[in-house]
């Protein structure tokens, strides 16, 4: 069958468009370590000793994440008034404006406006995170609704493999410029531009329009997705079930307070559930690792930009191969509660073996100036589990948390559980990121350990 008579390609396309805001959530999310792990970098910005180099390491990546919290927060109210489609362009506008400003950073435009432009970015990226699942999955057909969904993570671990390859190439051919940090940086643009012009031929959520009782409009669009005619039976019909969807929605809502929806029976333990489970994913290490990786690496003996970045590209690879398998081949087979268990136990013991090595083969960094050696056989160890792990959380705890929660709430409650996980989310990804380096500069192979046992004696004892 010819891809051009493919029934669902108007679905494909527009899934593609609005998840290309997820391929910028990870590239931004992961650009910046390898940017400040760049020591032209730190000196043109005055970080010299360790503790200043801690630091703006952290500001720089953390700051994306405070500003997605306000975002992601601010985009329920801004989709429901203007649209799914109007609201993915805006908040691509602002990020656009955000990248901007990382990328003209440097000279008499110090370290603020690299500082003011993360914030600004991750207002415009904390948007389309939250924006983007709710468009593809409100414009998808039932029976395509859950493989296209599940491609949330896959791209995010494709953006995040992006940046690493481009700070490695950076780091191979202009070490020594400012295009470190302009290079990546302004890429964010390429990849905002595209999205921009691709939003530009999709349409507007046929759910959105017909909660507004823009009814025709609705069925048009609908009709055009599905590729069937504006009458067709079918169309009427799923026309008809998203109306009485909708109905139902505001008929269980009607007269919810504040009050009823978090202390009403029941409710309080799933609001805990919500918050607390991705305070635990948080504090998984995958962000750290991810945020970090050039450091992360140097860390355990990948020693010199170049390696760190090329055992980070590497990391990347492997992150998106097991988070496609996953997706697509074991996330129903497996079960929500075995995943997530299987997943917190086989990282937590990556983890501890991955302690135990850097400490009984500390890592010799060598002098400025001289050539970093290769990695010792200790240190290939070491890099090993970290591929490793990072399969095990593929494969649980980086995919289900928001299943589960989604699953936990009825219908009445489930927009203000979905609002506290996501607050939850983006509160302790902002405080992971910004304490990751100090951690990381003071507790050594500790910091392993300290991973190790939130993953065995917190996510998995979770899980049970």
């Amino acid at each position: 069958m010819s891809i051009f008579n493919f029934k669902n390609i108007r679905v494909y396309w527009l899934a593609f468009v609005a998840y290309w805001g997820i391929v910028l959530f990870g590239y931004d999310a992961g650009v910046a370590g390898g940017v400040v792990s760049q020591p032209y970098f730190d000196m043109q910005f005055g970080a010299v000793t360790k503790t200043q180099i801690a630091t703006v390491s952290s500001n720089v990546v953390s700051v994306l994440q405070a500003g997605a919290f306000f975002g992601a927060l601010g985009s329920a109210p801004i989709s429901a008034f203007f649209g799914r489609r109007w609201t993915l362009v805006g908040f691509t506008i602002v990020f656009s404006v955000g990248a901007i400003l990382t990328t003209v950073a440097g000279g008499s435009r110090g370290i603020g406006y690299i500082y003011g432009g993360r914030v600004v970015s991750g207002v415009g990226i904390g948007g389309i995170s939250a924006v983007a699942p709710a468009y593809v999955s409100e414009c998808s057909p039932k029976d395509v609704r859950g493989r296209i969904t599940g491609m949330f993570q896959i791209m995010v671990a494709i953006g995040v493999m992006i940046s690493y390859f481009i700070n490695l190439g950076v780091s191979l051919h202009m070490p020594n410029s400012s295009n470190v940090w302009r290079v990546p940086f302004g890429f964010q643009l390429v990849l905002a531009g595209l999205m921009f012009l691709g939003l530009f031929t999709v349409k507007e959520s046929p759910r959105w329009l017909a909660s507004k009782d823009r009814i025709e409009e609705a069925i048009a669009n609908l009709a055009y997705l599905r590729r069937e005619p504006y009458d067709s039976p079918s169309v009427r019909h799923e026309m008809a079930e998203i109306e009485a969807a909708i109905t139902e929605e505001r008929q269980v809502r009607e007269g919810l307070g504040i009050r009823e929806a978090f202390l009403g029976k029941g409710n309080l333990v799933r609001f805990v559930i919500a918050f607390f489970i991705f305070v635990l994913q948080q504090w998984s290490g995958q962000n750290s690792v991810g945020y970090y990786a050039p450091q992360i690496f140097s860390s355990i003996g990948y020693s010199g930009t170049t390696n760190s970045l090329l055992a980070s590209g590497i990391y990347g690879i492997v992150k998106v191969v097991a988070t496609t398998l996953f997706v697509f081949l074991m996330v129903d087979s497996l079960g929500r509660k075995p995943s997530l268990f299987i997943s917190a136990m086989g990282m937590g013991t990556t983890f501890f073996i991955i302690g135990a090595i850097l400490k009984t083969h500390p890592v010799t960094t060598p002098p400025p100036g001289q050539a970093a050696p290769p990695p010792p056989p200790a240190s290939k160890a070491m890099a090993a589990m970290l591929y490793i792990y990072v399969c095990f959380y593929s494969m649980g705890w980086g995919p289900l948390p928001w299943v589960y929660v989604s699953d936990i709430f009825p219908t009445r409650t489930r927009h203000y559980g979905l609002a506290v996980g996501s607050g939850s989310q983006w509160l302790w990804n902002f405080v992971v990121s910004k304490e990751t380096p100090t951690i990381e500069a003071n507790l050594g192979y500790k910091l392993f350990m300290m991973f190790a046992t939130i993953n065995i004696g917190g996510m998995a004892v979770f899980s049970l």
